[in-house]
Order: C-alpha cells, then structure tokens, then sequence
C-alpha cells in the first residue's frame, strides 16, 4: 500500500504593491531645515516597511547635501525640463535606503546655493522642481498610483499634473493629495507671471487666483482630490481665520476632502539607550542614567550642578508664534524658585538679544544657547525635566513627542498636534497642559509641574508614561494607508 504525502502550499500574496511618490523640499536625512524633512524621512520609512507600497521620494539637489551621501548617489541620466518657455537642464540622480528610494534632481543654476529657501527666485527655483517631476517619470518607468506633495514648494506638481499632463494617458489616473505642514507660508505671486514664470495657461487662472494674485497653495487644494494636515485638531483649525491666514474659506469649500493625521517619530532615530550623543544611555525601564545626562548638561552650560533642581527647557525658533512672549512676560517670575532655565535656538533679534541679557542677569539659573546645533538639542531633551512648548499655533510639533521619548515632561498649550500628542497629568495623561493663550495659564501649569517634580515616586510615573507613549509612524502610517486606499478606490472606479 502506497503513502501519498501531502504538501500544504501557501498562497503568497501576490498582490502588486501601491506606488507613492513623495514630493517634497527637504527630507532627512539629507537635507533638513525643521519638521518637513523629519516627516518625509520617517513616513516614507514607516510605510516601506509594511510592505504594501513601492515608495519613492523626490527632492532637490542642494549644494548643502553632504558629500557622505553625494557619493553614494546613482546618475540616472540628464534631460531637459520646461519652465514656462525656458528649456532647463536636470539631471537625476537615486539612493536606495531602507526600502525606499530616492530620487535627487540637480541644476547647479537653481540649487547650488546655500540653504533651501529665502531666495529672490524661490518661485522659479520650485517651478523647475516641480516641472521635472512630472518629466522625469517616464525616464524612471515610475508611473505612481499616488502623488504625494508636500507644502506650498511641491503644490506646483499637483497644478500641473491637473492642468497640463493629464491630457497624457499613462499620467491620467494618477491621484494627488496634498499634505500642509504650515499654513502659514503659503506661496504668493502676482498674477503677472503665471504664464511667464509658470506656464499656468490663463485658461487655469481661476485654480490658484486669491485675492488678486497667485497663491500656490490655494491651487493645490483646488486641484488635488485629497488634502490633508499634520494634526486632527490643526484640520479644524485652519477652517478658523486666526489660524488660516486668509485660506479659511478655501479650505471650508473644501474641506469634504480634508483630513488631519498626526505625524510620528522615528523611534530608533530619537532612542535614549543608543544615542551617541548623550554621555549616558538609558531607557524607560532603566533610566537611572538620565541624571548623568542631567549633570553633565549642566557642567557643559556652565551651571551649578545641582541634581534635585528642575531644568526647564526650550528648543525653538525664536519667533513671536512659538509663544516667546508668554515667557518673556513671566520667565523672572519664574526664576523666584528653585530652577534652572535653558533655552537652544535662533530668530527674531528681539528674542535672541532678550535671552542672552537673561542669561547674564542669572549665570546660575539661565543658558541661553543662540545657535543651531543638533548634538547639544540630543543633550538637553535628555538632560532636561521639563520641556516647555507654549506656541500660539503648532501644526503638529515634533519637539514635544522627542523631549516625550526621552523622559522629559512636556508642558504644552493646548494648539494643533500639541493638543493631541500631550495630555494633562491631571486626567491621566503625558504631560501638562493649558488651553488660554495667556503668560501666569502657562505659569500656574508650569509650577504644578515643577511641585510634581519634587514628589519623586509621581515624578519617576510620569517619566515611564511619557517615555512609552507611542509617538512612531505605526498609527499615522495606518491612516494613511486608509486615505491612498480611498484615493485609489476612486481612481479604479473612474476607470470603470
């Protein structure tokens, strides 16, 4: 008699993956000037990973890139790219890292230059950005299920895949969402060159036309079918005109197709138990070693080593938004106690001039660091007690989630993604926080946390609940992929 042996077979999923191309001005870890970078960096990371997307990111070539990455960049090939009627050189480079790749587009005439924006030619500097993704894809055989773009410098690729390529087949159903990571800047051009700096045929004025001239981001709203912001609670808010700066009506004729997702962090990134930069490691479950991060931050900024005295920190750009004003008007009442205050940052020369004198009134209780420096950041989130965040308006704000990660209590105002990333002790949450924008509201809230803080065993609690409170790309990650899906079912059943 014979055996006949069975063999389970396994069905593989052989499902095609979902192709996204990210368009953005920044993206670490190349190039980075604040939260953009971040997000491009962490998100196109987070969805790679679950293995349901082909993603790919594409970004300027800037001179300020380091060689450390240039020379490990692939040349694709050269071709030319319209802006407007000029015929530009672009050349296109790629990297591959952690299951994404990147694409990086050169021309030395609008990018060699230091830093990524500020320039007279922003306008025409973007144009050609956004011009040569949309030419480049055939030359990378990427054809993307959905575009990606991020900010007023890539709402031009959204504009002319509506308007000037979706007469093309391959480009036809191509889906575009269009991501604010801050209203406030917005992309404003006089109506005189949309054809001449743009290409934007008047034919499509009405797109981006706001009040008498062009507004970039206007048109990418019009244009795209989704749009999102970097918070649940900011997408309310840019619907009120103290936060919109004038686009609230745009975006409530719109905002059927707006949704608000919390950005994350990269856990491995921002990890206190193997960051290089901290002269002790240590983690949730041991943190023992933060009070030599403590100590040695304070020896470093030349102040009294002193263990059971708080330090409240602050990292920040230095402008009248980030809520600086609440602390100029309160930071001497503050000092009247046992603490010491740190600040990291560079801005508007009022603040920078106010924070060096307050450092030199109180050499025992006040560093005021005026500079950028991303290794002494790493040594204060970890070195610090408090972390204070008091912005008039935050779309999302990674900065609280970092000190979070690191076992430095946030203290926030209840504002865009600092309202749903940090919550009051009081009710069981992260952190602390107040809802008025008022300088003795953040006061009060920040002396509760200071009386905390000498209350050891309660103190030692929220630490552990804030260093474990889930800030990465998992959940984030999940919605978007509910929006691409939403985006893309549409796009099948408009083939139908």
């Amino acid at each position: 008699m014979s055996t006949i042996t069975k063999k389970t077979v396994t069905k593989k999923n052989t499902a095609p993956k979902r192709k996204v191309l990210f368009v953005a001005s920044e993206a670490a870890p190349f190039i980075a000037t604040g939260g953009l970078a971040e997000v491009i960096g962490s998100l196109s990371k987070a969805l790679a990973k679950s293995r349901k997307y082909d993603v790919r990111v594409i970004v300027p070539l800037y001179e300020d890139i380091k060689d450390e990455y240039r020379k490990k960049y692939k040349f694709i090939k050269s071709i030319t790219v319209p802006v407007s009627w000029r015929q530009q050189y672009c050349g296109i480079f790629e990297y591959k890292e952690c299951g994404v790749t990147y694409y990086f587009v050169d021309n030395e005439y609008y990018f060699k230059r230091h830093g990524c924006y500020g320039y007279f030619d922003d306008g025409e500097r973007f144009a050609f950005f956004c011009s040569s993704v949309m030419e480049i894809l055939p030359h990378i055989d990427f054809y993307p299920d959905v575009l990606h773009c991020h900010d007023w410098q890539a709402a031009l690729a959204a504009l002319y895949l509506k308007t000037k390529y979706c007469f093309r087949p391959e480009y036809q159903f191509i889906r575009a969402l269009f991501t604010i990571h801050n209203i406030e800047y917005q992309g404003w051009y006089s109506m005189s060159v949309l054809e001449e700096l743009f290409g934007i045929s008047y034919d499509f004025k009405h797109l981006v036309e706001f009040n008498g001239g062009i507004n970039l981001m206007k048109g990418a709203i019009e244009c795209c079918e989704r749009f999102s912001t970097v918070s649940p609670t900011y997408a309310q808010e840019i619907k009120d005109p103290y936060f919109a700066h004038g686009l609230h009506e745009i975006v409530r004729r719109n905002e059927f197709k707006l949704t608000g997702i919390l950005n994350g962090i990269d856990p491995d990134y921002y990890n206190p138990s193997t960051d290089n930069a901290l002269p002790a490691n240590y983690s949730a479950e041991e943190p023992g070693n933060k009070a030599i991060c403590k100590a040695e931050l304070q020896r470093l900024l030349n102040l009294p080593v002193k263990p059971d005295t708080p330090i409240v920190a602050m990292i920040t750009r230095l402008v009248a938004h980030k809520g600086l004003d609440l602390v100029t008007a309160v930071v001497e009442d503050l000092l009247q106690r046992d603490v010491q205050f740190v600040l990291l940052g560079t801005g508007e020369g009022y603040y920078e001039g106010y924070f060096r004198e307050l450092a030199r009134r109180h050499p025992d209780k006040v560093a005021a660091c005026i500079t950028f420096n991303a290794n002494l950041s790493r040594k204060i989130y970890a070195g610090a007690d408090v972390f204070l965040m008091p912005s008039k308006s935050e779309p999302c704000g990674l900065s609280q989630m970092i000190a979070s990660r690191y076992g430095t209590v946030a203290v926030v105002r209840e504002t865009g993604g600092l309202r749903d990333s940090i919550l009051a002790y009081g009710s069981g949450g992260n952190g602390f926080t107040f809802a008025n924008y008022n300088a003795h509201d953040m006061l009060y809230v920040l002396n509760e946390a200071i009386n905390l803080y000498h209350n050891k065993e309660e103190w030692s609690k929220l630490m552990r609940k804030a260093a474990t409170t889930d800030f990465t790309w998992s959940a984030s990650a999940k919605r978007y992929d509910k929006l691409y899906s939403d985006l893309l079912t549409y796009a099948t059943e408009a083939r139908r």
